[in-house]
């Protein structure tokens, strides 16, 4: 197995990143005008969000979305996990980077990348922005049928989306690419961001010192910031036993996928990780650094293809390295 590993944590978003540099405030709210509301004023005395209110960080992910990618309609029950559209972006560009390394530096873009979104949601977010930025087309998998629905109105509202995204309900809560990938698909990766606590107990710890971080105030009851309901944010197990089970199950997919990826948001789940992907007798392993300031996490991604398998691929559904010969240089 050969495993790359880097400990430097990124301290600013990728350099493609639409929101390195801090928001345009005045831009946003023209764009949702509705999130001038809950616009404060902070310890800077400076314009801030409050990043305390579910409602208004709901806001402004809906007028990011809206000014930078051109996301209209971006609706969803206020239950549901509203993400952090900055980090979420990240995890992308990171994979883009991802498959131009595996391609000598040409990274595919297009049609011709499928990708599959492990807990797609109810807000579509990671299709919404691979969609936008690289033109990839999405397989949306989720166990909530409901969430499965939110994600399709979304496409259906906007036009950029119609006929890039299918979204798939996942029948068996245990299972990741069984009952959703069929067996002759492909897919160049797929990515997914664990539910990361392991009760409801954990998850109300973790909010509570949220909020009071955000707001400076002790918060007897909790309100999660960024919403979200418990399939999204709790699991048996927590992320360790998440992200084990699925290393389990690509190994029965091994030749559907270049690269398998996940998200760890725990340091102290990693060693777990590696031991796994070796039980399972990967071909290559990487550990992608990505977050920003105080808020680290990283992004493990494995695959079992030989070079020689890699090869096949890359001329068989990129076609990018046999039509620019002067890239193949590693």
């Amino acid at each position: 197995m050969s495993t790359e590993k880097n400990t430097q944590e990124k301290v600013r978003l990728h350099i493609r990143n639409k929101n390195r540099e801090r928001y345009d405030l005045e831009a946003l709210k023209v764009a949702v005008p509705e999130l001038a509301d809950h616009i404060t004023i902070n310890k800077y005395d400076a314009e801030s969000v409050d990043f305390a209110n579910p409602v208004a960080v709901k806001l402004l992910n809906k007028a990011l979305l809206n000014h930078y990618y051109g996301i209209k309609n971006w609706d969803f029950p206020a239950e549901n996990l509203v993400p952090p559209i900055p980090g979420r972006a990240d995890y992308l560009h990171y994979l883009a980077d991802l498959l131009g390394q595996s391609n000598f530096g040409d990274l595919p873009e297009g049609d011709t990348i499928k990708v599959l979104d492990i807990g797609v949601g109810a807000s579509c977010i990671y299709p919404i922005i691979g969609v936008t930025e690289y033109g990839w087309n999405f397989i949306g998998s989720d166990i909530d049928a409901q969430s499965i629905e939110s994600s399709t109105n979304i496409i259906n509202s906007n036009p950029s989306l119609e006929g890039k995204v299918e979204c798939r309900l996942q029948e068996d809560p245990k299972a990741f690419f069984t009952g959703i990938l069929s067996k002759d698909e492909k897919i160049d990766f797929s990515m997914c961001n664990p539910p990361f606590h392991s009760s409801t107990e954990e998850a109300q710890k973790v909010s509570h010192r949220k909020v009071k971080n955000l707001s400076g105030k002790k918060s007897a009851k909790v309100e999660l910031n960024f919403a979200g309901i418990s399939n999204e944010l709790i699991c048996e197990g927590g992320e360790a036993k998440f992200i084990h089970n699925m290393i389990t199950e690509s190994q029965d997919f091994a030749k559907n996928c270049f690269w398998f990826t996940t998200l760890v948001s725990k340091q102290s789940t990693l060693k777990g990780i590696y031991k796994s992907l070796n039980e399972m007798e990967v071909a290559q392993v990487k550990t992608i650094p990505i977050g920003t300031g105080n808020k680290s996490s990283r992004i493990i991604a494995w695959s079992f293809l030989s070079k020689e398998d890699q090869k096949e691929w890359r001329e068989t559904r990129w076609r990018i390295a046999e039509e620019n010969p002067e890239s193949l240089v590693e």
